[in-house]
């Protein structure tokens, strides 16, 4: 009988990428395996769709098989169509890892790291600006003082896993399309320690830790900004086996100033002033984030003139010098006038429109001169 199109049993199209290959192959391979699929037939399917992954997975295989068809393929194969295994990525090997627990496993006793926690610290903005020592509370897992993390009930001790004889692994026998297979797999009873306890102690339940709430006296940096975060080492979970705890990460949330809005490193300030002032010029006392300065306001400013007042900034939490302060002046109209000021204001109302309407009449002769080209 003639073999079908290898494109065809994995359903993908010719130009059908890697991944897209890959993908195809996994979904078929589970669909169509003797340990989960117990349909006649579906074992011949099952090394149809190896044989055809095994070659499209494969440059080399895929463009001879596309140049060649099935007959580029017999010396792949032996010559007679007997499907061969090369291994590797995609092959047996990946579907021992799928369905029978086959691969590399990581040594269950072997020292790990503790999880790293998170925590959310709120402070005010002059405590973001200058630094602070604060103390917080957080719940964590921390070692059973009632059994010293050991789990078992204090006068008694773990024991050898009844199950693995203290192997942390069991062999497990399966029946496969390839003949009968042996793999190994984690231990379920001990969990692959190797030990299994008897008398769990009454604290923590046998898991060697509980759940408290724990003081940290956490340092925030000077400079430090609206969601930036630090990291305080080995505050996190408790180490595995000897392994060493994790760590905290405090992650800032800065309350705003009623005078200061903060841009980076940078201070904005605005400052409210007069029609005098503005006018005939003037100094001013201006608050920083340290301290007041002086500053002189020049005749004639316009509202959102801004002025710069260099390192007035806030210091950067990496050390990279200071920012600078930015103040922008805002002209304010009042709202209320007394009699006199009425009088002053339609007084300079008045001359302010007869200054106004000499302009205009120069910029009117100017024009009319231009034109006759005088």
């Amino acid at each position: 009988m003639a073999k079908r199109d290898y494109y065809e049993i994995l359903g993908v199209e010719k130009n059908a990428s890697k991944d897209e290959i890959k993908k195809a192959y996994r979904k078929l391979s589970k669909k169509y395996h003797p340990d989960i699929n117990q349909d006649e037939g579906s074992d011949e399917k099952f090394k149809e769709v190896a044989e055809a992954y095994e070659v499209l997975s494969d440059e080399d295989k895929r463009a001879q098989y596309d140049r060649f068809g099935h007959e580029g393929m017999k010396s792949q194969f032996g010559g007679g169509g007997g499907f061969q295994s090369s291994g590797g990525f995609g092959g047996f090997e990946d579907i021992f890892s799928s369905f029978f627990g086959g691969g590399r496993q990581a040594d269950p006793n072997a020292p790990r790291k503790g999880d790293d926690l998170q925590y959310t610290m709120t402070i005010d903005f002059e405590e973001a600006v200058f630094g602070v020592t604060k103390t917080i509370t957080i719940k964590k897992e921390v070692s059973c003082d009632v059994c010293d993390g050991n789990g078992a009930k204090p006068g008694t001790s773990k024991t050898t896993c009844s199950m693995c004889s203290g192997a942390g692994r069991v062999a497990v026998e399966q029946n496969t399309p390839f003949g009968r297979i042996q793999t190994e797999r984690t231990c379920p009873t001990c969990q692959g320690t190797g030990q299994e306890i008897k008398d769990p102690c009454n604290n923590c339940k046998g898991a060697g830790t509980v759940t408290k709430d724990v003081e940290i006296e956490v340092t925030v940096p000077e400079g430090v900004d609206n969601g930036q975060q630090i990291r305080v080492h080995g505050k996190g979970e408790p180490g595995i086996n000897g392994g060493p705890s994790g760590d905290l990460y405090i992650v800032f949330r800065v309350r705003p100033d009623s005078r200061f809005t903060r841009d980076g490193d940078d201070i904005h300030y605005e400052l409210p002033i007069s029609f005098a002032q503005a006018a005939l010029g003037d100094e001013v006392k201006v608050p920083t984030i340290s301290s007041e300065v002086v500053l002189t306001i020049p005749a004639g400013t316009q509202t959102g003139k801004r002025f710069r007042l260099k390192e007035k900034g806030v210091k950067n939490v990496h050390g990279y010098g200071y920012g600078d302060q930015f103040i922008t002046v805002k002209v304010v109209t009042p709202t209320k006038l007394s009699n006199r000021e009425v009088e002053i204001f339609r007084d300079l109302a008045e001359e302010g429109g007869e200054v106004i309407e000499e302009q205009q009449e120069n910029i009117f002769d100017r024009t009319k001169r231009f034109f006759k080209g005088d």
